[in-house]
């Protein structure tokens, strides 16, 4: 019987990212739990071990600071036996894009898309080479939609999207499996730690539901996952429409609507 991979999982110690260490531990994974708050990895991992009988190793890091990143990096490009990226670690912040303060506007793209490229780029090459693993990215329904005016953490979750669309293209035929979940809002502290109200939002989703339905994507290889969206021919024909207007560019030629001046 084969060895179930190790998971490395980023913004491990709530929401999202414990609920997948909770998920994939329970399937037999061992894990190692990234995040800045060591003791809540050390309450989580306690817990998981005890309940699930897997090993768990702690590393404690701020994914903003390149130290902690530069440590991250290494585990996954040495340690063969983790299998599974979880890029999961990300931030946002209330108040318009003027109002925003360029330092907490850098941390943000810094968390949201330098940690989350570089932890890909780690890993990547070690299991294109195996033949086999995966890298889940947890982008934002927000990324496709600039009407919600969260316009740095949204451009952020775009980048999530592209990227795993490109790694995706690159990496399936070498065996590595590519996810992107898109979550729409979610009942999580990202709320609290922005600043924002959560009783205040309408419709949340349990995080458990979230990630249970992202776990049935992932076993189905699915691409780009969902999980609010009922009715998938939506994303089909996003996707067709894009692909359209991509087949339509003639690069050499300026369109006709723009040959004559106003």
């Amino acid at each position: 019987m084969t060895t179930p991979s190790t998971v490395l999982i980023t913004g491990a110690s709530s929401g999202i990212g414990a609920t997948y260490a909770e998920r994939f531990a329970r399937r037999g994974h061992d894990l190692v739990l990234v995040a800045r708050d060591k003791a809540r990895l050390d309450t989580l991992a306690a817990r998981l071990r005890e309940e699930h009988g897997v090993a768990i190793d702690i590393l404690p890091a701020d994914l903003t600071q390149s130290n902690d990143l530069a440590a991250v990096e290494a585990r996954l490009r040495d340690d063969a036996r983790i299998g599974i990226l979880i890029n999961n670690a990300g931030a946002t912040q209330s108040g318009s894009f003027i109002e925003q303060a360029t330092e907490d506007v850098a941390r943000i793209v810094a968390l949201n898309t330098t940690a989350l490229v570089r932890l890909a780029s780690a890993i990547a090459p070690r299991l294109a080479q195996a033949g086999e693993g995966a890298i889940v990215n947890i982008g934002s329904l927000v990324g496709l939609a600039p009407e919600f005016g969260m316009s740095v953490y949204g451009a952020t979750k775009a980048f999530a999207l592209f990227l795993s669309q490109g790694l995706s293209l690159e990496l399936s035929p070498r065996g590595v499996y590519v996810q992107a979940v898109l979550p729409a809002g979610t009942r999580t502290e990202i709320w609290e730690r922005a600043g924002v109200d959560i009783n205040t939002l309408p419709e949340l989703m349990d995080v458990g539901d979230l990630v249970d339905a992202a776990l049935v994507a992932f076993d189905r290889r699915e691409l780009v996952t969902i999980p609010p969206l009922h009715d998938g021919a939506h994303w089909d024909a996003l996707n067709a429409a894009r692909q359209a207007l991509v087949s339509d560019i003639r690069q050499a030629h300026v369109a006709e609507r723009y040959r004559t001046a106003p």
